[in-house]
């Protein structure tokens, strides 16, 4: 059988056999560690065999995650990245130095699992994504593996390695339904990950927060950095390629100029944590080729070393059109920030959340003088674009509702004069389906892998 039909096959086994968070929402999640302890026992603890670093939080997390593996790269190392969910192929979650895994690897692994264990311990999708991916760190013998959360961190999958550095990049309220309704309930699942003697790297502090990750700390004997406090990040300059910071150390008042192909504003947050990871890193002495100069390196080509997409991408440049995910409240808001930088005749949106984020509150800092284009993605989960169009009305947002991201794409292309600007956000599923639409005429030459 040709291997893209058996690998269609394989995923397509994967979403509709197995439970998923995309489909389910929480009724999806195992609240325990018991089926990921026992795939994981079926595969030889590959968990184990591998160093580390563990990465949670609500926001940021992706990018850090990649700009962790994009420095150890550029450090020699040979880097795993597991990070979740993907944009247009399941294979975007597990990379190796920045290449996907194969789809003969994918097809193997489940067909090797699937009469022994997937119908016998009945994993969620989640679960056996994450022990696909120790799995093949393991066989593939990396140097190291960036692993980031899916949900919270206490009781996710992933939370069974023990690294030599974990990260909390920030807390914001998401997933309140299974995380907790105060900032602290919140933190105190993401403060799950916090290992016994092993240090931990916060990214941005929060008053309502701080006691939580001070008092998991002292519990584990593990040493607290606030990256806030190590280094200091100020934006100078953007192009259509590239933003500038200058960073400084605070303790020894060192300067450095810095590069990277990550736009947005808000990355300066990641870029402050992931420095601030390094800098624990080079002290630990776990990767004695790391220096700070090569994280600088790395800053300016992350996307290619990693292929992160998605976070303020430009997919075309006349009319211009962005994606970038932001599905949440707080992501919302850091993503409308950078949108007011932008300049054109005049602005459109499209837009599409799932039902159980806080969509009154993200809608509230949207501008009222923008052409909005209401769509709901092709998931259970998904929001319907008539109730979302309905949430923005009573917020001052005028448009059109969408049964479809493909068709709020088009809609938005055929109005658009080329002075104009289009923005594609919120959910994950909302800014992969609308990379799917516009395949390959916008998108595919900008794809670092041709041919997933």
């Amino acid at each position: 059988m040709d291997i893209s039909i058996a690998y269609k096959q394989t995923v397509d086994y994967l979403y509709t056999h197995l439970p998923l968070f995309a489909n389910k929402g929480r009724d999806a999640i195992k609240h325990d560690l018991v089926n990921i302890r026992k795939l994981c026992k079926v595969l030889d603890e590959p968990q184990n065999q591998f160093k580390s670093i563990h990465i949670a939080g609500t926001n940021g997390k992706g990018s850090v995650s990649h700009m962790l593996a994009a420095i150890l790269q550029e450090a020699g190392y040979k880097v795993g990245l597991y990070t979740s969910p993907h944009l247009t192929d399941f294979r975007e979650r597990i990379r190796i130095d920045g290449k996907p895994i194969s789809k003969e690897w994918v097809v193997n692994f489940v067909e090797k699992l699937k009469p022994v264990t997937i119908e016998t311990i009945e994993p969620s999708f989640f679960e056996l994504t994450v022990a696909m991916a120790f799995s093949v760190f393991a066989e593939e013998k990396v140097d190291v593996a960036i692993i980031e959360t899916g949900l919270g961190g206490r009781l996710d999958s992933t939370n069974i390695i023990t690294p030599v550095l974990s990260v909390i990049t920030n807390i914001s309220y998401d997933h309140k339904d299974v995380l907790g309704n105060t900032l602290a309930e919140i933190a105190a699942e993401k403060a799950g990950i916090i290992k016994p003697q092993i240090p931990v790297v916060i990214g941005q502090q929060r008053s309502e927060t701080e006691r939580v990750f001070f008092e998991h700390a002292i519990h584990n004997q593990s040493t607290v950095y606030y990256a806030e406090g190590i280094w200091d990040m100020v934006r100078v300059g953007q192009n259509t390629r590239y933003q500038y910071f200058k960073a400084v150390h605070r303790a020894k008042r060192e300067m450095h100029d810095l590069a990277t192909d990550l736009l947005g504003s808000y990355q300066q947050y990641n870029l402050t944590t992931a420095l601030a990871a390094v800098e624990v890193l080079i002290a630990r002495e776990d990767f004695p080729n790391l220096t700070i100069d090569k994280a600088l390196a790395a800053f300016a080509k992350v996307k290619r070393l990693t292929g992160l997409r998605g976070r303020w991408e430009v997919l075309q440049q006349q009319p211009l059109i962005i994606s970038d995910v932001g599905h949440n409240a707080a992501g919302i808001q850091e993503v409308m920030k950078q949108w007011e930088q932008v300049e054109a005749a005049q602005k459109h949106i499209v837009v599409g959340f799932v039902k159980d984020k806080e969509v009154d509150e993200a809608l509230s800092y949207f501008p009222e003088d923008a052409t909005y284009y209401f769509c709901n993605a092709q998931t259970p989960r998904a929001l319907p674009s008539a109730d979302l169009k309905a949430a923005g009305i009573l917020k001052g947002l005028n448009g059109d509702a969408y049964s479809s991201v493909a068709d709020a794409v088009h809609a938005a292309r055929e109005r658009m004069a080329n002075d104009d600007a289009l923005l594609i956000t919120g959910s994950f599923f909302v800014v992969g389906e609308a990379m799917d639409s516009m395949m390959p005429e916008a998108v595919q030459s900008t794809f670092p892998f041709p041919g997933i």
